[in-house]
């Protein structure tokens, strides 16, 4: 047992001698603090990633994308690029993601609108290959109109701007001044309405068939739609809606129940006249 001692000590006592210490990383705490902080640095890659919207099957027409983003709190959160910013006439400021309060757009009616120049812009609800669109919201008692810039980014839609603007007057009658009237005013819808006015609806006997009639005045305020009075929607997905136009189309689509009503504006002269009312509701 002592030989044993003595060994081991004669063993350290010639290691300390030839200068030969353990094997030990200098820098292996300074090592394992830059491995704890790439650690830490791929963690937070993975989440930056994981919080990066991701294009979804919602994506694919901004139809389907803004009824989600309208009515699903946590998407709306994700698909907005904070701070986001609000521009309101000469002031432009940023809304940090804490304030932001989830906006409904239209999906608290029972319908929204969209509002196009001519027939063939109405194509577009259903292309999947737009890169930027607005939901806007046009104030008629105020004349202003509020834009949420949209822009398609890796096949997502994220909201990158608000917008609030003064309506353009035009030299002739301005549109949302007129329609503002039209829906409010009976009396002076009358007088605008063209009469007889044109109908197109679905054959009662036929679903897949259109029928192409004529109503009297009368008969228009039998069918008519609630129009909106203060203020109305629109999807801009490219379409033009200017004010030199001499046509525009107001359509009324229902959420989830079938109601589609389209009114159809024609100027003569300096002034508007409703003069076709399509009814396709299943």
């Amino acid at each position: 047992m002592k030989k044993i001692i003595l060994g081991a000590i004669t063993l350290f006592l010639l290691t300390s001698c030839n200068g030969k210490k353990p094997k030990i990383d200098p820098f292996e705490s300074l090592t394992n603090l830059v491995d704890s902080a790439s650690a830490e640095t791929d963690s937070t890659a993975i989440d930056s990633v994981e919080e990066t919207p991701k294009a979804t099957k919602a994506d694919e027409t901004f139809d389907d994308f803004i009824y989600s983003f309208a009515s699903n709190k946590k998407m709306q959160q994700q698909r907005i690029h904070f701070p986001l910013t609000f521009i309101n006439g000469n002031s432009t400021s940023k809304i940090e993601k804490r304030f932001w309060k989830t906006d409904h757009l239209f999906t608290r009616q029972d319908y929204y609108t969209m509002l196009f120049d001519k027939e063939g812009d109405m194509d577009l609800m259903t292309t999947t290959s737009l890169k930027s669109a607005q939901f806007e919201w046009y104030y008629m008692k105020t004349k202003k109109i509020k834009k949420y810039n949209f822009n398609r980014e890796k096949g997502a839609w994220i909201l990158n701007s608000i917008v609030i603007s003064d309506i353009k007057n035009d030299e002739n009658e301005n549109f949302i001044e007129f329609f503002h009237k039209f829906a409010t005013d009976s009396i002076f819808q009358r007088s605008r309405t063209r009469e007889p006015l044109t109908f197109v609806t679905t054959d009662p006997d036929d679903d897949f068939s259109i029928l192409e009639t004529t109503m009297e005045v009368n008969q228009w305020f039998a069918f008519a739609p609630r129009l909106p009075k203060e203020k109305f929607s629109n999807i801009n997905y490219g379409q033009s809606n200017s004010e030199s136009s001499n046509t525009k189309i107001l359509t009324l689509k229902g959420l989830g129940n079938g109601f589609s009503n389209t009114l159809y504006f024609k100027r003569q002269g300096k002034f508007w006249e409703f003069y076709k009312f399509e009814d396709l509701s299943n």
